[in-house]
């Protein structure tokens, strides 16, 4: 489940976040939780701004588990950046909150494609991105956007995109496929 982001969830998500296998992947990157504080604080209001999307992970109890967010908004589109807490890695909560994440995106707001940039050491994060059938390798289909990414920092990313139509026909064949299913 998702809810939008708020001050009281940052102790935990602080905590979360710090884990040595996810915080080298996380883009929001705070040392203390003082400084996660302020940055949450900055990305509430910046959704305000119309500038991102953020929404808190939540875990069957209600309980924060990570971030999933739209960054760097412009036009028609944004790039997708999530984590979810080491306790949590393989239990389904990331694909559940993108399926969500994705449906508010494309069906209450303009977003027509959302971006992925995912670095190619990443390995947990591609084979997420590989089990999703909607989503296209994109570095050939957006080289400026493409060598951009590549050329901000001293990684390697692939760039993917995600097209409302594909998604949305993916979700509408999903629930044909699982109609029939109880049906029969």
């Amino acid at each position: 489940m998702l809810k939008k982001r708020d001050l009281h969830e940052v102790p935990v998500l602080f905590e979360l976040m710090s884990h040595p296998e996810v915080f080298p992947y996380v883009r929001q990157k705070a040392t203390t939780s003082d400084e996660f504080y302020f940055i949450t604080k900055q990305t509430i209001e910046a959704e305000e701004r119309g500038e991102l999307i953020s929404r808190t992970i939540l875990d069957e109890h209600y309980q924060p588990i990570g971030t999933i967010n739209l960054f760097d908004i412009a036009e028609d589109y944004g790039f997708l950046a999530t984590w979810v807490g080491r306790p949590y890695f393989g239990k389904g909560y990331n694909g559940l909150a993108k399926t969500q994440f994705f449906n508010e995106l494309f069906n209450e707001t303009y977003i027509q494609k959302i971006l992925l940039k995912v670095r190619n050491t990443n390995a947990r994060s591609l084979r997420a991105v590989q089990k999703l059938s909607y989503v296209e390798k994109a570095n050939l289909l957006y080289p400026v956007l493409y060598e951009q990414i590549n050329a901000e920092s001293g990684y390697m990313y692939d760039l993917f995109v995600i097209h409302k139509e594909s998604y949305l026909s993916y979700q509408q064949m999903t629930q044909l496929s699982h109609s029939q299913v109880t049906a029969t």
